[in-house]
């Protein structure tokens, strides 16, 4: 009677009948989108770290961060979207801002929190939802499209089943390993990885619930397996940590207090400080926005015009989420394409998220177990929740060269540039040019807002 009354509770609050879903699916959704998500917890701290951040404050900033932005989502625009310090974004703060720069970390913050104050108005006032309004439908589906040959080349290199090599990337050389007489132990997570991929491809062919969770979690037992058998061994200067929980260290939660509001605005006013916050800025809403539209766009969330309600809400959570991180201590949050791999599964509604959020919360406490869950094991999920994803290129009018090639364009951009907000900035640009030298824009329509766009790309890379 109480698991009754429970459901009918969710059912209410997140109308999830009209959605077509049920609280089981959303559950299972926000569960697998926070396993192809909890690398973030391990990786953002190591990163962060080089700038001088101490780790363990960095990893709680990590959690709480996502907890906080994620439940945001949640209440205020009821998606499925999931959100954490995103990659590329800390890059960017540690290696280039810091390192390269010559700026603190406390002053990185602040540039970050800077930038969410203003993503924050930009959401409040129509913005940041007009430019999605104002981006195409065809271009919408590419994005979509870009985005799952992103991830899924994410997954690939997370795998190292796509290696560096004299032609850029490569596949894992195993007759080299075989020749030499060994098969190292990075040579045994490529043919996890390739396993998983597999077993995670049956698995959706045959619609098995939550077949991309279950993906995850038979391909990290396999890892357990080969580990506790001698056949995969941990190598740190490899970057191969133990599959295995380590409970040695006990379950505390690390101080927040060396990274929690250590904010330096002495260089606010400062030309450099302004260029910083603008790359910040720039990078995170046109990642945001692409974000939002493929995933949107995949789940079947976007109306007959191509727009997604309560976008504002979705934004105004994500620049929220952007200033309280930074606050905490931690790089940019903002809204993870690893969302897509919840859709998937079936999540349609803010329960997802929240599912996902409180998964955020518990790894605090049982931090020894999320971040034992191995690179190798969800590259499976996001290959295969890139496919998924490509097939939106489909509902692009490939017959209509003006519509077909932007979208190719910002198709192949994503991966090869390894960016969304530039394939973004290339499809923009491209739809512009080839509409106008083609006299082909009066016919189309084009709003004012692209061509605007359009300049504005051009000159974020003319001057930064």
């Amino acid at each position: 009677m109480k698991n009754q009354t429970k459901q009918g509770v969710l059912e209410r609050a997140f109308r999830l009948s009209e959605r077509h879903t049920d609280v089981k699916t959303e559950v299972i959704a926000g569960i697998t989108t926070f396993m192809t998500m909890a690398y973030i917890l391990a990786v953002n701290p190591n990163i962060l770290s080089a700038a001088g951040m101490d780790r363990g404050a960095v990893f709680t900033a990590t959690a709480l961060a996502s907890l906080v932005a994620t439940l945001l989502m949640a209440g205020l625009a009821d998606y499925p979207f999931v959100l954490a310090p995103g990659m590329g974004l800390n890059v960017y703060f540690a290696y280039t801002v810091v390192l390269q720069m010559g700026y603190s970390w406390e002053m990185a913050l602040a540039a970050v929190f800077v930038e969410g104050i203003l993503f924050i108005i930009l959401s409040l006032t129509n913005v940041r939802e007009a430019i999605f309004n104002a981006i195409p439908m065809n271009l919408k589906h590419a994005v979509s499209a870009g985005i799952g040959l992103f991830i899924a080349f994410i997954g690939l290199q997370n795998a190292k089943i796509v290696v560096d090599s004299a032609t850029l990337v490569s596949f894992y050389p195993f007759k080299s390993s075989l020749d030499a007489g060994t098969f190292p132990s990075e040579g045994i997570t490529v043919l996890l990885a390739l396993i998983g991929i597999l077993v995670t491809a049956i698995l959706l062919v045959k619609n098995v619930k939550g077949g991309i969770l279950w993906g995850i979690l038979l391909t990290w037992v396999l890892g357990i397996v080969c580990e506790l058998t001698g056949l995969y061994v941990p190598d740190a200067e490899l970057g191969m940590s133990s599959v295995l929980p380590d409970f040695s260290t006990g379950l505390g939660v690390p101080s927040m207090a060396p990274t929690f509001l250590k904010l330096d605005f002495s260089s606010l006013m400062s030309f450099n400080f302004i260029t910083v916050m603008l790359a910040f800025l720039f990078v995170d809403m046109f990642d945001t926005l692409g974000t939002l539209i493929g995933v949107a766009s995949k789940a079947d969330m976007l109306d007959k015009d191509g727009k997604l309600p309560k976008i504002r809400s979705a934004l105004l959570a994500d620049a929220v989420g952007t200033s309280v991180g930074a606050v905490f201590g931690t790089s940019t949050t903002t809204t993870f394409v690893e969302s897509a791999s919840g859709v998937a599964a079936g999540g349609r509604t803010g329960l997802t998220a929240v599912v996902s959020a409180l998964l955020f919360g518990l790894s605090l406490f049982l931090s020894p177990i999320f971040l034992a869950i191995p690179s190798f094991a969800t590259a499976p999920a996001l290959i295969m929740v890139g496919f998924l994803m490509v097939t939106s290129i489909l509902k692009v009018d490939l017959h209509d060269y003006t519509e077909a090639i932007p979208a190719y364009i910002c198709l192949i951009a994503m991966p090869f540039m390894y960016s969304i907000s530039e394939g973004i900035a290339m499809g923009v640009i491209s739809y512009v040019v080839i509409h106008l030298a083609s006299g082909k824009a009066k016919d189309k329509k084009i709003s004012l807002l692209m061509y605007i766009l359009a300049v504005l790309f051009v000159l974020k890379y003319v001057f930064l």
